[in-house]
């Protein structure tokens, strides 16, 4: 059984980064914030405000949704959020990130906000933000479901992933 504690989510765009939480006991995901990212600009301010958002939930773990493709190959977008999380794993140390299938969460996101009756001029507004909820309630389902962390863990010092899945890992090394 996992410790208890909140986990942030976090959607990587290059214009936005969504971040959402969850309670305490892992049950469900909500949004927090829609970070604005400068494109080619240096990410340490950025990364400093995400960073300052994990810390102010007293987050167990960051979950940084991973884009792949369809077929589950991973693109260029794929290499830049493998970045991304290494550098966020610098900075919220030593609380782990961990990277998780992202496939379909900002169609989700979209999707479920247009069942809401939310227009689609506003969507850019928050889509990062429901994007994010998305990729926390998959990586909580997924915890639930297997015991275990979700997904792969970026370690902090390096931007190596530890590829185990993280199967019947502790929180304390994982």
């Amino acid at each position: 059984m996992l410790p208890r504690g909140v986990r942030v989510g976090v959607d990587v765009g290059s214009v936005r980064v969504g971040v959402a939480a969850s309670d305490p006991d892992g049950l469900i995901a909500t949004p927090v914030e829609t970070v604005p990212r400068e494109p080619g600009a240096d990410d340490a301010a950025h990364l400093a405000h995400v960073a300052g958002l994990v810390a102010e939930r007293g987050a167990v773990v960051v979950y940084v949704g991973l884009p792949r493709q369809l077929s589950g190959a991973e693109g260029s977008a794929s290499a830049l959020v493998r970045n991304y999380g290494g550098a966020l794993a610098r900075a919220v140390a030593p609380v782990p990130v961990r990277l998780v299938d992202e496939r379909m969460s900002t169609v989700t996101a979209h999707r479920a906000m247009h069942a809401s009756g939310r227009p689609g001029r506003r969507h850019r507004q928050v889509v990062d933000q429901v994007a994010a909820v998305v990729i926390l309630q998959a990586a909580l389902d997924g915890e639930r479901a297997t015991g275990a962390r979700s997904g792969e863990r970026v370690g902090p010092s390096t931007d190596r992933i530890d590829r185990s899945g993280g199967a019947k890992q502790q929180e304390g090394s994982a």
